[in-house]
C-alpha cells in the first residue's frame, strides 16, 4: 500500500482533489468534527480542562472557537487532546486499507504532525489566494479569525512545495483536476 498525502493552504481544494483518486481516504476534518459529536471521554478531558467554556455533550463548536480565541495556546492544548485520537484513528484506516494499492490522507497538519514517510507521495494543491478566499466565503459558517490563527499554526507553503513529490494548481475546475490526478496517479503506478 502506497500513502497518498495531499497539502497545502486552508480552502485550497484537498478535500475536492483526495476524492477524485478513487481510492479509500482518511479525512481528518471528518474524524475530528464526529470525535466532538459522538467521543464523550475527549468530552470529558475538554470539559475538565475547561469548565467554565464547556457546557454540555455534544461539544458545539461555538464553545470550541470561545476556547481557542481566549488563549493562543489553548489551540495547542486543544490539539494535544485531539490530535493522538486522530493519529490512532489513522492508524486503523491504514490497518484495515493494508491490502489496497493507494490510500489518500487528508490531513491538515500532516507535515506539521510530522506524520509522513520517505515513501510518502505527497501532493501540495497550489491555488490562487482569491479564489481560496471565494471558496472558503461558500462554506457555511466560515470564522476567517479562526482561519488565520490555524494558518500560523501550519508551515509556509513554500516549506511545504519543498517537501512535496507533486505540486498541483487548482484552477477549482472538475476537469482539469481529474486531468492532473490522472497524470500523477500515470506516473506513480509505474
Amino acid at each position: 500500500m502506497r500513502r497518498i498525502a495531499l497539502v497545502g493552504d486552508i480552502g485550497s481544494g484537498k478535500t475536492f482533489f483526495s476524492k477524485l483518486f478513487r481510492y479509500p481516504v482518511f479525512d481528518a476534518d471528518l474524524v475530528v468534527s464526529n470525535l466532538y459529536k459522538k467521543n464523550k471521554p475527549l468530552f470529558r478531558k475538554i470539559k475538565k480542562k475547561f469548565p467554565d467554556k464547556v457546557s454540555n455533550f455534544p461539544l458545539k463548536k461555538e464553545e470550541l472557537l470561545k476556547i481557542i480565541f481566549q488563549k493562543k495556546k489553548n489551540l495547542n492544548t486543544l490539539g494535544k487532546m485531539i490530535h493522538p485520537i486522530v493519529r490512532k484513528n489513522m492508524k486503523n484506516f491504514l490497518k484495515k486499507n493494508k491490502g489496497k494499492k493507494f490510500v489518500v490522507l487528508d490531513v491538515p497538519l500532516f507535515l506539521e504532525n510530522k506524520l509522513n514517510t520517505k515513501k510518502d507521495i505527497i501532493i501540495f494543491i497550489e491555488a490562487n489566494k482569491k479564489k481560496i478566499k471565494q471558496q472558503l466565503n461558500k462554506r457555511k459558517n466560515i470564522n476567517f479569525k479562526l482561519i488565520n490563527i490555524l494558518r500560523k499554526n501550519q508551515l509556509k507553503a513554500k516549506l511545504k512545495k519543498k517537501k512535496s513529490t507533486y505540486i498541483i494548481k487548482n484552477n477549482f475546475v472538475r476537469n482539469t483536476a481529474k486531468k492532473n490526478i490522472k497524470l500523477i496517479m500515470k506516473e506513480i503506478s509505474k
